[in-house]
């Protein structure tokens, strides 16, 4: 049983049945495949890693239209695999899991879905990825507000914003790539920040008719583009050398510089280094700023009133839209869902002091479940690290039937013999040690999302299971 029909279900689902397993099912909440980009739906959502490299190496994309592709046309690819490669069987919509607990006298998985069915595997593999539960703020009146109020991620297309006066809360990911598209059609934009964030330009250009030409024609070609792309990132070390940090902090700097005012042009600029947070890219968010239309605010907020916002100076801005650009609750990766294990310990228990896992995949206690985009995996580009996860999993299945065993659970001391060394290895990069405020961190403090290596060293990492750092057993 595989958990979410985003791009770890879909990896799942074709490496293991190119494994040659046939009994696989994936469970949906959602009408439709695509995991994260088929929720989010806010105006300007795009990609922040290369088209050619946000890809299934199984299935790649001749048609990329542009260097960044938008929310339609990654979905539209999504769909498109799933229906190439005849992944569509394997795959059951509006089917939420309400819950999973490991049977300890059967040694199987029972999965109860929402509408109440049971359902029991041998392996259970999570897809749930990190971008699943809506994070919104703690604000006095937050619900109160008697005008129209959503997040972005998950986008009303049926607000009609034209001369709205809006209120965006938050200025990272989502805020950064929807605010500029926002302004264009709204009367009054007011942009609430708590933290200034470095914003980079990109290089995002359309591809020209006759690469699309060539990438169609000659697979080849398209293979070379890709490989180009990933020769580059895939041994990158995250934020590890510090004149390439300088240089991007130099460049996010330069591109602050189109902001007329001075005053908000101060505001806009971040006293944390570049790589402390969630690196952001754009084009358009600074420029954004010069229009009479949007006003930066830093002050806090205080209470959200039934027709507006109030800050800590006392000053109500009265609006149409409030939109949470708030982000997600990304700690919590695969216990977003009840799941319980050997001896009835839920994963709540077990990360009490923050999620952890053993190569990001398999975590003591949880015989035989296999997270996808878990613990400490967020490095480079996402498609391909759960790629090399998925095939993990395919290749532990294999492996345990070589063995003639029916389930693994990673030990204990393993599991803590590779977190602690993971931990001193995040610690070791400086940027992440000052001071900001991000989701990284899990709330005992822990980081829990970032992988502190290259996507090759991931790679080799994974390369091969171990049974020898497994207890295993037979029904």
């Amino acid at each position: 049983m595989i958990i979410g029909a985003g791009p770890g279900g879909i990896s799942s689902a074709y490496y293991l049945r190119e494994a040659g397993h046939t009994n696989i099912t994936v469970l949906e909440r959602q009408s439709d495949v695509g995991g994260t980009w088929q929720r989010n739906r806010y105006p300007g959502l795009a990609c922040d890693v290369w088209s050619h490299v946000y890809a299934f190496t199984f299935s790649l994309n001749p048609g990329w239209t542009r260097s960044y592709a938008t929310q339609p046309e990654i979905l539209a690819y999504i769909r498109q695999t799933v229906a190439d490669l005849d992944l569509w069987p394997y795959i059951r919509l509006n089917t939420g899991v309400a819950s999973a607990r490991w049977n300890d006298d059967t040694s199987t998985w029972v999965l109860t879905t929402d509408a109440g069915e049971e359902i029991e595997a041998d392996a259970l593999v999570s897809g749930q990825g990190m971008f699943g539960e809506l994070k919104y703020p703690d604000i006095e009146g937050r619900d109160s507000f008697e005008g129209v109020a959503m997040h972005t991620g998950v986008w009303d297309e049926s607000v009609e914003l034209a001369g709205k006066r809006v209120a965006v809360i938050g200025s990272a990911a989502s805020a950064v790539q929807s605010i500029p598209e926002i302004a264009k059609v709204a009367g009054q934009v007011h942009v609430f920040q708590r933290s200034a964030n470095w914003v980079l330009p990109k290089e995002d250009v359309e591809h020209t008719p006759e690469q699309l030409e060539e990438f169609h024609r000659d697979p080849e070609t398209l293979q070379a583009y890709h490989d180009g792309i990933m020769s580059f990132i895939g041994p990158s070390i995250p934020f590890g050398n510090p004149e390439i940090n300088g240089a991007a902090e130099w460049v996010a700097a330069c591109a602050i510089e189109v902001v007329e005012d001075p005053e908000v042009r101060q505001k806009l600029t971040p006293d944390t280094p570049w790589g402390c947070m969630r690196p952001l890219f754009s084009n358009h968010y600074y420029p954004a700023f010069n229009r009479p239309d949007v006003e930066l605010v830093t002050d806090a907020i205080e209470r959200i009133t039934p027709t507006g916002v109030v800050t800590a100076d006392g000053t109500e801005r009265e609006v149409d839209v409030i939109v949470f650009a708030t982000g997600y609750v990304v700690h919590k990766f695969a216990s977003r869902i009840p799941i319980t294990g050997r001896g009835g310990l839920s994963l709540d228990e077990a990360w009490a002091d923050g999620a952890q896992a053993y190569l990001g995949i398999t975590t003591s206690g949880f015989p035989n479940l296999f997270m996808l985009y878990g613990p400490n995996t967020n490095a480079g580009s996402l498609i391909p690290m759960i790629e090399f996860q998925a095939q993990y999993v395919a290749k532990m299945l294999e492996v345990m039937d070589e063995a003639g065993v029916d389930w693994v659970d990673v030990r204990r001391d393993s599991m803590d013999a590779y977190n602690d060394t993971l931990q001193a290895d995040l610690a070791a990069v400086e940027v992440w040690k000052a001071g900001c405020s991000h989701y990284y961190l899990s709330e005992s403090g822990r980081m829990v999302t970032q992988y502190p290596h290259s996507m090759w060293m991931f790679r080799d990492q994974v390369s091969e299971p171990d049974l020898d750092v497994f207890e295993v057993g037979t029904r």
